[in-house]
């Protein structure tokens, strides 16, 4: 510690005084932390095709967090609801049968669950879903000589077809 820092807490008597003060005036306090981990838990938002599994983690982690810093969220069910809320559509199904044959599951089952789901997901899933798109490519324009020519041809070939036909 610098000279300019210590020469304020030589007058505390001990070290558990000197760590206070210093929690007072440069630790952030804890209701900001707890409102940037609720912000980042409420508006947590899965993204399409990415892992479930990394996505659960991060989640959990957030909820132990939240747990950490004591948030007032008694039920277990609160945080079950907002993991199942941020998942992506894909995962609609999985919900609506999860509320409906009214599983209570801890957040450590649910988790798993959800990575259960996601390979059936990948399984059941067609390997091409849309075929990629390709705009034709024009052909360069035959100049005007040889597309007269062709273009006879052509009609002379239909006139025979139609005539052998009708005979």
């Amino acid at each position: 510690m610098s000279n300019e820092i210590q020469k304020p807490y030589e007058s505390y008597e001990d070290v558990w005084s000197i760590m206070h003060r210093m929690k007072e005036l440069y630790a952030v306090p804890d209701r900001h932390i707890r409102y940037a981990v609720i912000k980042a838990f409420f508006g947590a938002r899965m993204i399409e095709g990415s892992s479930v599994r990394e996505h659960g983690v991060m989640m959990l982690s957030l909820v132990e967090k939240l747990k950490d810093l004591q948030a007032d969220v008694e039920k277990e069910e609160t945080y079950v609801d907002v993991i199942l809320q941020s998942l992506p559509p894909s995962y609609d199904q999985f919900i609506i049968n999860y509320n409906m044959n009214g599983l209570e599951k801890s957040l450590h089952e649910l988790i798993n669950m959800l990575v259960q789901y996601e390979a059936t997901i990948e399984k059941s899933a067609p390997s091409v879903l849309v075929e990629r798109f390709q705009p034709l490519k024009r052909k360069a324009r035959m100049p005007d000589a040889r597309r007269g020519r062709k273009m006879r041809r052509l009609l002379l070939l239909l006139a025979l077809r139609v005539f052998l036909l009708h005979r």
